[in-house]
């Protein structure tokens, strides 16, 4: 998987569905989360997942750490790849490729102020059990581990990416400004956008989506261009 393209916090079909008509290859569904605040039904969710599939990827974003709740809400949802930003231990993460062996797998690496050993670690104790790794924004105000709008330490990503044996999905605080600087930067194999792309109201702006995916493929193409130079 590379060059991938993920727009979470679907909140209804019509947001889907403009999200996919401008480009996007994934599309996140925050669900079960700690504060109960997501931003739809779980069966208007299966709804959205059912009407993007097979063209796009529906990608559920929860904080659930057991391997057979894992399994069975992928199953009930209709979704064949999952974000887990739970504290999901090792063993957790084997036993669920080994029930759920077909399950795309993307685990978080919440980036905090100085945690880069904390997070070296569980790539390698992790990287045998998951099919990606996605970093993160830390908010020590609030405790988020996601959705903050803020931007960590590219420099932690970046060394992620070098670290890491899987592909690495950069996410936290990616705007239509920041995104192709980002990529520069990080060389991610994948990008996640949330807050960055709505407007006041809450809902993602067409304008935004639009102009942070052409500014992601710009700049995968020019680091692709790259490559084969060398």
């Amino acid at each position: 998987m590379q060059n991938l393209i993920q727009v979470a916090g679907i909140i209804d079909l019509a947001e889907a569905q403009m999200i996919v008509d401008e480009g996007a290859d994934w599309l996140g569904f925050a669900l079960r989360l700690p504060a109960k605040n997501e931003d739809l039904s779980e069966a208007d969710a299966a709804a959205i997942v059912k009407a993007i599939q097979p063209r796009n990827k529906g990608v559920i974003i929860t904080y659930l750490t057991d391997a057979d709740e894992i399994k069975a809400f992928c199953a009930e949802l209709g979704v064949g790849a999952i974000q887990l930003h739970g504290d999901v231990a090792p063993a957790e993460l084997r036993r669920l490729r080994g029930i759920a062996p077909d399950l795309y797998l993307l685990k978080s690496l919440v980036v905090k102020a100085d945690n880069i050993d904390e997070l070296t670690k569980l790539v390698a104790d992790s990287a045998d059990h998951v099919d990606m790794f996605i970093t993160d924004s830390f908010n020590p105000a609030t405790g988020a581990k996601g959705a903050t709008g803020l931007v960590h330490d590219w420099d932690v990503s970046a060394e992620l990416v070098r670290v890491s044996p899987r592909p690495l999905m950069l996410a936290g605080g990616l705007n239509p400004g920041n995104v192709a600087a980002a990529i520069e930067a990080v060389r991610p194999a994948a990008v996640d956008a949330h807050t960055g792309l709505e407007d006041s109201f809450g809902r993602k702006d067409r304008l935004k989506v639009r102009t942070f995916v052409a500014e992601a493929r710009k700049a995968f193409d020019r680091i692709a261009a790259e490559a084969e130079r060398r």
